[in-house]
């Protein structure tokens, strides 16, 4: 990734508001871009958005990407040169209870913030981000790859399924790279793994779980300690994504299509890895048990081939999960300390940058 490239660029980030999005709103912020925001609401309480202060260097409106009308006014008010759709039904045990809603935003969502992209001039670049969750998930040890069929067993894994066929589906139909010389913008999706760092506040995710109940001195309930995760610190897949939006600008017909950017194979671990190693981190004596009740289905195993990323964009992931973990804590400890995450964050983003300008 080229810090230099981002300045004055217009990005347009949805779901701006999110864990991900606020992560890289203020990223783009530090590397000087023009950023906009289109967002539904402030997903939790706390939020790293707000704790942040991530809103007070972009121009943020709150919208659902569900309203066409409003994305494309919002589009062609703000004029991005680069949108980065991140607004999503982004869990999987929430979709079992309100399936009808993680389709619809998920689906269509998809469909209108392409919808609005075509029909915005100035629009050159445009990512849809969806999920490792996206594939036809056979449960195998070995990474899927960007040409391998797209499934999903849960309404959340499927309906990022759905979208990356309907980003194809617009890519092929109206962004095609035949004809890139008449419409002049490139459409690329990506999928990362299990995404992990300080400000998730989501319910019913693991580190904002454990967290919390270390924070209160309670034992975590762990209800899949075997599953195997491809986990990685939340700002390497968003070099990923940022390093594939210079590419797209640059030379987008050959970069056009899905990317993968997971962690190393050695970072795939199980939650019961994870949990350990935390609780170790944080002190005080910290544990958890294992949760027997029965639970909804999620897939016990599921890594990602990054190959394609790292031939072709000379991408690497920067944080090993050791480290990851430690910046876990740090972020944690810190916020319940000062009870403000901005200044951790962009010593953290710093702290990222300068490791991956190292190689």
């Amino acid at each position: 990734m080229n810090p230099g490239f981002w300045k004055n660029k217009r990005v347009l980030l949805t779901g701006h508001t999110g864990f991900k999005g606020s992560w890289l709103s203020l990223w783009l912020q530090q590397l000087r871009a023009d950023v906009s925001g289109y967002s539904i609401d402030v997903p939790t309480e706390p939020s790293l958005y707000e704790s942040a202060a991530a809103g007070e260097g972009m121009t943020s409106m709150m919208g659902d990407v569900r309203d066409l009308a409003s994305l494309r006014a919002y589009t062609e008010k703000t004029a991005p040169d680069i949108v980065i759709h991140m607004a999503a039904q982004s869990l999987v045990r929430p979709s079992y209870v309100d399936p009808v809603s993680t389709y619809d935003t998920n689906i269509m969502g998809t469909v209108n913030v392409l919808e609005a992209a075509r029909h915005a001039d100035s629009v050159r670049v445009v990512i849809i981000v969806t999920s490792d969750k996206c594939y036809d998930n056979r449960e195998r040890q070995n990474g899927y790859r960007e040409d391998e069929p797209m499934g999903g067993d849960d309404p959340y894994s499927s309906s990022k399924g759905c979208a990356e066929l309907v980003t194809a589906a617009y890519r092929n139909s109206f962004f095609n790279v035949a004809d890139f010389e008449q419409h002049g913008t490139t459409v690329a999706s990506v999928r990362a793994g299990n995404v992990i760092g300080g400000g998730d506040w989501a319910e019913n995710r693991l580190i904002p779980d454990i967290v919390s109940a270390f924070r209160q001195g309670t034992t975590p309930k762990i209800r899949s300690p075997k599953a195997i995760r491809p986990w990685q610190f939340v700002m390497d897949p968003l070099n990923g994504y940022l390093s594939l939006a210079e590419s797209l600008w640059s030379d987008g017909p050959k970069f056009a299509g899905a990317w993968n950017f997971g962690p190393d194979e050695c970072d795939a671990k199980d939650v019961g890895y994870i949990v350990e190693r935390l609780a170790r981190g944080w002190g005080n004596s910290a544990g958890w048990r294992h949760d027997n009740t029965e639970q909804p289905r999620e897939a016990t195993y599921l890594l990602l081939d990054s190959s394609k990323a790292k031939s072709k964009l000379h991408w690497l992931p920067v944080l090993e999960l050791t480290t990851t973990l430690e910046w876990v804590v740090e972020w944690y400890q810190n916020f319940f300390k000062t009870n403000n995450s901005r200044n951790m964050t962009l010593d953290q983003i710093e702290r990222f940058q300068q490791l991956a300008e190292q190689g």
